[in-house]
């Protein structure tokens, strides 16, 4: 089985673009991934199509040889952009191999270690204070959190995770300057920002009761300090974890050392040895793995490091539907899983774009057993969305669309 075309696809995801890989062997099977080039990484189309046109005519099947290939082609400009485009084709790679063999991708990952996983709501109340044009009902205020909190543990969920956002002002807005918005270079938390958070998150747990686990991402919106003048301002809410994101492992390990809270991080990091040093440090209790940045495969390898020093995993997942699958079957056969993220406010043409959407029971996902990932985009809707003018990332923050 020869690799005969690797292409990309794209359609139009509202306020960014969701993206494909459609990789096409001799054998008429085809393998897809998706991946992401709005989260602060674009350009990663180009690399999967220059370094995918090196790889035609080689054996599907040998994946981790095409992956050392790969890698030797690109490796002074190893991780970023380049490590990401080297994942998406990766993960076609793994499609293939499992559809031609007849079985579920976990198979190939060394078999599940359980039949559902466990998931949280993620970007509860962000979605919709951000993007209501498509994400209704809008929250503008404390009352549609509270609301909002009511309606997860409604639907059966167990676990939500939210972001910073002030209420002060009248309507809702979100505060990433992280991310630009506001655009505030010194990433100085001042009182406003902690009274905001709090009530925020009193209003979650007032509305979802005493039983739901609350998890806060606090990205890249703060320093060392600033990160733990927030850990301070509620140290006494019961949270699952805070999420951190730090490119420093000794900040981070410091700020573990001192937080009442769990401390989750890694999401934006590409490959074994940009993880390694955060493990060396104990700078985390849960480390976020993107498998679509890095491959379901090399994930595996970077679970297998986290697992020898008693650091759990969880995935990082908030693009389409076939990312969800993807990650679900890296959840489903890692034994060392923490919980699983996932968007439950979707956009009204996701489901058609895909052969099968995730269908989510008592806050768990089932893990497929179908041939490949479990689902796949379908050309012809996606060619009903084509993509638009959105990045994604500049839009991330809130443009109240």
């Amino acid at each position: 089985m020869k690799i005969e075309r690797i292409e990309t696809r794209h359609c139009d995801a509202g306020w960014r673009n969701y993206h494909f890989v459609k990789l096409t062997t001799s054998d008429g099977i085809v393998g897809w991934s998706e991946f992401d080039e709005g989260f602060g990484s674009p350009g990663v189309s180009r690399v999967i199509e220059n370094v995918g046109a090196k790889l035609i005519g080689k054996p599907a099947h040998d994946h981790e040889q095409l992956y050392a290939l790969m890698f030797a082609m690109t490796r002074p400009a190893a991780g970023g952009v380049v490590g990401q485009g080297l994942g998406a084709i990766e993960n076609a790679l793994l499609d293939a191999k499992a559809k031609s063999l007849g079985v579920p991708c976990h198979q190939l990952l060394g078999g599940k270690v359980r039949d559902a996983v466990r998931v949280y709501w993620s970007h509860c109340a962000t979605w919709r204070i951000n993007h209501p044009t498509y994400y209704p009902p809008a929250i503008t205020d404390l009352d549609g959190v509270k609301a909002m909190g009511a309606e997860v543990r409604e639907k059966g969920f167990g676990a939500l995770k939210t972001n910073i956002f002030l209420h002060d002002a009248g309507d809702a807005e979100g505060w990433r300057p992280g991310f630009g918005s506001p655009f505030l270079p010194e990433l100085n938390v001042d009182r406003r920002v902690l009274r905001n958070l709090r009530a925020h998150l009193e209003a979650f747990r007032d509305g979802a009761g005493p039983d739901m686990d609350i998890l806060l991402d606090l990205n890249f919106n703060a320093r060392t300090e600033g990160y733990l003048k927030i850990l301070r301002a509620i140290a006494d809410l019961d949270m699952f974890w805070i999420e951190i994101d730090s490119y420093n492992p000794a900040a981070l390990a410091h700020i573990r050392q001192q937080s009442p809270h769990p401390i989750s991080s890694c999401e934006t990091l590409i490959g074994l040895r940009e993880f390694l040093p955060y493990f060396n440090a104990q700078a985390m209790d849960v480390a976020i793995i993107d498998a679509v940045w890095n491959g379901v495969w090399q994930s595996m390898k970077i679970a297998a490091a986290a697992e020898a020093f008693e650091v759990n995993v969880a995935p990082h997942n908030f693009y389409g539907h076939l990312c969800t699958f993807m990650n679900l079957h890296f959840a489903a056969a890692v034994p060392h899983l923490r919980i699983m993220e996932t968007d439950i406010d979707r956009l009204a043409w996701d489901d058609t774009l895909f052969t099968h959407a995730p269908v989510y029971e008592n806050g768990y996902l089932a893990v497929p057993d179908r041939p490949g990932w479990g689902t796949e985009p379908v050309e012809a809707a996606l060619e009903a969305h084509p993509p638009g003018g959105a990045t994604g990332i500049g839009n991330l923050a809130g443009s109240k669309k």
